[in-house]
């Protein structure tokens, strides 16, 4: 038949008793609250699934029929009732949710900065990890209440779809988004108008138009250049999510830094915190000094302003993580704004050095900011160790990097049967306690296992459909279908391990390899099954990760692993929630210590799924020896393909001799060790590890001190900022002639009870003694863990000796045996965010 296909939308009318169908699809509520986008799921299954579970695609494709059954239908109208009520509620609640964190909602707005946001697959602005943790921050600051909003980019062409060839070929597809299909409309300014911003290239101003999503109480603005304004180089810049091209990246990044922060000010938006999530959006900086230098202040007494109240988290502590770029780059794209600072060149490109010679982005965020954290304790210590050198004379442990462990946002992640097994409408208030979680142990053990037996079940029945699904795209025969789904249709009783996350190689998707003769003895046992799940997807220019997806499909496709090694494509938040509540074991290897955090295995704790991961990231905080098993990092071999070895070895030790003969051990019917470990797992990662705790320990250690310190340096039009500016030149001209030493003799004991007497002298050079803290560390020393104090004693200034400032203390010491101390003395002042921000340090 030859012509062509024409398509058209016949868009139904929405009944009146249905009305606000339209509002709930315009809020991103829905991606958190099962309530009413079940709404959908029950007007349409499968036009549900068809249409990316997209609340507003749906409403626009649902038949007219089925809308006029669904207005006469009690049953769904009660429902549809109660997700309406519940949404207003929640749209109601605000100011009573202010006693949680006591943020002022009139003058303390936390302005959050991302380079991308994973609310929902509906809104494709995510990549990865990064988006899906921003995502879940933005639900929980709503959950909250805090006054806050968020910063990105609407990019027309988001994540990416993934298929699998039937070579193993990670084929990645973009599917260009229209604008109609997303919950988003044109943020707007106190008089309506539609808000643009606008950021200055080489030869061009690119226009940016300002798009609102809302995610229950939190607004999100998206920007976007795709608008008939701008050429069409300017229109592309964000069209995709991290481009190959490193200059539209750039230009991405002085979009999303520079034209966000001139975004809020049309619409009138006073941020009195700014948390730089990543690097990406660091070049805020610039616009937010600019702005200050206008009203007539220097470049360092706006730095100082503004470093104040930023807050920068970094992800990674993999080096290809923080992006760097060269310095002709920046003097290309940011002349023209370095000059409105009215600062050298090289005195600006000094912010972002690093050892490369480049301008790195994350040293630039953390030098332009006070406060800065990793992502999990371990992540914090890495992180600490990698920028030492910005603070070069400071101890790592002491320097300024500390630490928020990530967390997930349990409404999203906890199956709807785990909820309705708390039997609790106000469960989700409960969040921030721990008592409260004691109550899983009530739910009867059957009742347990049954839940878990029916998520289950679903998984099973989601992978057979993608597996055929590809199975037939691919070409295979129906015989060569039924042998890889054979065994999750027959095996009910096997044991489901899951590892489900981005390919990237140093999270070692193929560890569980390397012995594949144990393996193969491991899944194939008849009396005791085991089913092995993978599914991510690898950067699109990431070829050893697209590699390791290779290595898995030929796995797969080996007699010996046919149906018991299953490769799932298309990863994406859908499946990510099927799989986090379905499988009985979530398995995580990275290379310690890589792993910055690993949200994904919490998403499965708090379902009752158990961990087996190496001690990296959060787990490292969340093992205890009863909520899962852990895989001790031989961080001390230095021999790397022995460490694999070492640690593949004690993986399958493990999986064979703990794992399997507690699974299987089932005398009533079920592993009551294994139900005792599920529950252990959800009542200490519920609590522990979700979004509301993790945006209230920003609060509380980041925001708050921000917000004090922020306002402390703008008094006076900023004469403390000013004033500190100046003492910082004076300590940067003056420390390397600054000199300590010991004028007393070293006692080598004293009695119990009695002082200790210390006493050095300080060559001042030039500075004030006020300038400088001299402190002595009191502690024990040990082969072990080195020097580690116990108390700090200040010494005071008491004299002069010819050209020094003599210093001196006495104090009883508290400890007893032999001990150790250190001297030291550091530059102080009382307008420093923290005490050892300026690097300088020295030891007697």
């Amino acid at each position: 038949m030859s012509g062509n296909y024409f398509t058209i939308e016949i868009q139904p009318e929405i009944p009146a008793r249905l009305s606000r169908m339209e509002e709930l699809a315009s809020n991103l509520y829905y991606s958190w609250d099962r309530h009413y986008r079940g709404l959908f799921y029950y007007l349409d299954r499968e036009l549900w699934d068809e249409c990316g579970h997209n609340p507003k695609v749906f409403l626009r494709r649902i038949s007219q029929q089925r809308l006029q059954e669904a207005a006469e239908d009690r049953v769904f109208l009660d429902v549809y009732q109660q997700a309406l009520a519940n949404y207003d509620i929640y749209h109601k609640e605000l100011k009573s949710l202010k006693k949680v964190h006591k943020l002022d909602f009139n003058r303390d707005l936390i302005a959050y900065f991302s380079a991308e946001f994973g609310l929902h697959e509906s809104l494709p602005i995510y990549s990865g990890g990064l988006g899906i943790l921003a995502g879940d921050y933005c639900k929980a600051a709503s959950d909250l209440g805090i006054p806050f909003l968020a910063v990105g980019l609407l990019y027309r062409q988001g994540n990416l779809n993934q298929t699998i060839d039937g070579a193993g070929n990670q084929v990645s597809h973009y599917h260009p988004v229209e604008l109609n299909d997303l919950p988003v409309q044109p943020a707007r300014d106190a008089e309506g108008n539609e808000v643009y911003s606008s950021v200055n290239l080489p030869g061009s101003e690119v226009h940016i138009k300002v798009w609102l999503a809302k995610a229950g109480h939190t607004n999100m603005y998206l920007l976007d250049t795709d608008v008939p304004q701008n050429s069409e180089q300017d229109r592309a810049i964000t069209y995709q999510i991290y481009p190959a091209d490193i200059h539209n990246r750039f230009k991405q990044e002085i979009v999303l830094g520079i034209g966000g922060v001139k975004a809020l000010d049309r619409l009138g938006l006073k941020p009195a915190v700014w948390h730089i999530n990543e690097g990406h959006p660091c070049l805020q900086i610039i616009e937010r000094c600019r702005q200050l230098i206008a009203t007539g202040r220097d470049f360092q007494s706006a730095l100082q302003q503004v470093a104040s109240s930023t807050v920068f988290t970094t992800h990674t502590p993999v080096p290809a993580g923080h992006e760097v770029y060269e310095l002709e780059m920046l003097r290309h794209y940011l002349a023209g704004q370095i000059q409105e600072l009215v600062i050298r060149d090289e005195d600006f490109f000094r912010l972002g050095a690093d050892s490369s010679n480049r301008f790195n982005m994350t040293s630039f965020s953390i030098r332009c900011s006070r406060f800065q954290n990793g992502v999990s304790q371990v992540h914090g210590q890495v992180a600490s160790e990698m920028e030492k050198n910005i603070w070069q004379e400071i101890p790592v442990e002491d320097n300024p990097m500390g630490h928020v462990t990530n967390g997930v946002h349990v409404q999203t992640f906890l199956a709807r049967e785990w909820v309705n097994a708390l039997d609790d409408p106000g469960w989700h208030n409960e969040l921030l306690g721990t008592e409260y979680w004691e109550r899983i142990d009530s739910i009867p053990d059957a009742t347990f296992w049954s839940i878990h037996l029916s998520l289950k079940n679903a998984l099973c029945r989601d992978c057979c459909s993608l597996i055929e699904k590809r199975s037939r795209r691919n070409g295979y025969s129906q015989a060569q279908i039924n042998n890889e789904t054979g065994h999750l249709l027959s095996n009910r009783d096997a044991l489901v391990l899951g590892f489900a996350r981005r390919f990237a190689t140093y999270k070692r998707a193929t560890l569980l390899f390397d012995d594949p003769a144990r393996l193969e003895r491991i899944l194939n046992n008849p009396d005791r099954p085991v089913i092995l799940i993978f599914a991510g997807k690898a950067h699109p220019h990431d070829e050893p990760g697209k590699e390791l997806i290779r290595r898995i499909h030929q796995f797969s496709m080996e007699p010996r692993f046919t149906g018991k090694v299953i490769l799932l494509e298309g990863y994406d938040m859908a499946l990510a929630r099927r799989l986090v509540t379905g499988v009985d074991l979530w398995i995580n290897t990275p290379q310690h210590p890589l792993e910055a955090c690993g949200t994904s295995g919490m998403k499965a704790g708090i379902n009752g799924v158990i961990n087996l991961s190496v001690l990296d990231g959060w787990w490292a905080e969340g093992y205890n020896g009863e909520n899962g098993w852990a895989i001790q990092p031989h961080v001390s071999e230095p021999d790397q393909s022995r460490r694999r070895w070492l640690e593949n070895k004690e993986l399958l030790d493990v999986l064979e001799q703990a794992i399997i003969p507690m699974y299987f051990d089932r005398e009533p019917g079920y592993s009551e060790r294994w139900i005792r470990m599920a529950k252990h797992s959800m009542k200490t990662t519920i609590p522990q590890f979700n979004a509301q705790r993790m945006v209230m320990d920003y609060v509380n250690r980041y925001y708050f001190p921000a917000i004090e310190a922020s306002r402390r340096l703008a008094e006076k039009s900023g004469e403390r900022a000013t004033a500190l500016a100046r003492w910082k030149e004076a300590i940067n001209s003056h420390w390397p002639g600054v000199g300590l030493r010991r004028m007393d003799d070293n006692q080598s004991a004293i009695q119990q009870g009695r002082e200790l007497r210390i006493r050095v002298a300080l060559r001042l050079n030039g500075l004030h003694s006020d300038d400088i803290h001299v402190e002595c560390l009191l502690g024990r020393q040990s082969e072990r863990n080195g020097f580690e104090p116990h108390s700090c004693h200040r010494l005071h200034a008491v004299g002069m000796d010819k050209d020094e400032t003599i210093y001196e203390t006495s104090f009883v010491p508290q400890l007893s045996g032999l001990v150790a101390y250190r001297l030291r003395a550091f530059p102080f002042h009382a307008n420093l965010c923290h005490p050892f921000e300026t690097g300088f340090m020295k030891w007697v």
